[in-house]
């Protein structure tokens, strides 16, 4: 912790986040700073359309940013968010194919029909994080940063590509 800053690197993405008590989530591995950073962040898109169609990258790259420990639940996120992360940036998958792939996962996952495992995470999840997100001045800006977020969280898991796409294609 930098105590001079009152910062602490979270636990999920690394970035220098404030260090209050405060919620988290409960299988997400955020630290309280980083999940109310990203609170804001959500708020932000949920108040202006413009912000919100950016929502799906953001999303994903926030959850595959912050894994937390071996469980089921993150098992099956990591997963989910990994495999929506592939289908945006290397498919380019609408919107409602997102939707169907997320559920899908979710659903074979949790039967264990897909064969979802821990992937052991990257030592660094990405340079970019929820910080600079909300660093974004207008839209268009925050576009720029949500793809560039999902792109460095999504190659961040680039020893577990094959992994994910299997994932995906079933």
């Amino acid at each position: 912790m930098d105590e001079r800053a009152g910062l602490r690197a979270c636990a999920g993405c690394g970035a220098l986040v404030p260090d209050p008590e405060g919620p988290t989530h409960r299988y997400i591995g955020a630290s309280p700073g980083c999940w109310a950073a990203y609170g804001e962040l959500s708020e932000r898109e949920a108040s202006d359309f413009r912000f919100m169609r950016y929502h799906q990258l953001s999303v994903d790259a926030y959850c595959a940013q912050h894994p937390g420990a071996p469980s089921p639940q993150a098992v099956r996120s990591v997963a989910v968010h990994l495999v929506a992360l592939h289908l945006q940036l290397e498919r380019g998958t609408p919107l409602e194919g997102l939707y169907a792939a997320r559920q899908r996962v979710a659903s074979l996952g949790k039967e264990g029909r897909l064969g979802l495992r821990w992937l052991e995470p990257p030592a660094s999840m990405g340079e970019v994080t929820v910080l600079r997100a909300l660093e974004a001045r207008d839209p268009a800006e925050y576009g720029e940063v949500a793809r560039l977020w999902a792109e460095s969280v999504w190659w961040a898991w680039s020893a577990h590509h094959a992994t994910v796409r299997l994932w995906a294609a079933f």
